[in-house]
């Protein structure tokens, strides 16, 4: 597989990990850069979701995080909302790397399509679909 024409290149919050996640996606052939790749390390843990969200907007990447939550947080919604950030957010915590590795792989199309908007959006990312939050 490779980097779906249309899709973005994405940029991973530090809730999915630094290794496996990322490891597993560009297996399938998917173009990103996660957050402690482009903050360096140890400087990413000091990163506000703020600041990632902007260049991520900024950039024209499609995110992918674990953190439903950021649509409740005001300031983090109105950045997604500034920035027309493109979002897909697992909302199961309790998963493993390879899991939620296989849902974003198995929702691909979906995410795909969805990335034909310029944003901003928020997606749940389920096992079999996404749905919008925001």
């Amino acid at each position: 597989m490779s980097h779906p024409a249309g899709l973005p290149d994405l940029f991973l919050d530090r809730s999915l990990g630094r290794v496996a996640v990322p490891r597993l996606l560009r297996a399938e052939g998917l173009r990103l850069v996660t957050l402690a790749e482009h903050y360096g390390m140890p400087d990413d843990e000091a990163v506000e979701d703020i600041e990632w969200l902007r260049l991520a907007g900024t950039r024209g990447l499609a995110v992918f995080m674990k953190d439903e939550a950021i649509r409740r947080n005001p300031r983090e919604r109105a950045v997604v909302q500034a920035f027309s950030v493109r979002c897909f957010c697992l909302a199961r915590q309790g998963l493993t790397a390879p899991e939620m590795a296989k849902r974003f792989i198995d929702n691909l199309d979906a995410i795909t399509r969805a990335c034909c908007s310029p944003g901003p959006f928020i997606f749940v990312v389920e096992k079999t679909r996404i749905v919008q939050r925001l």
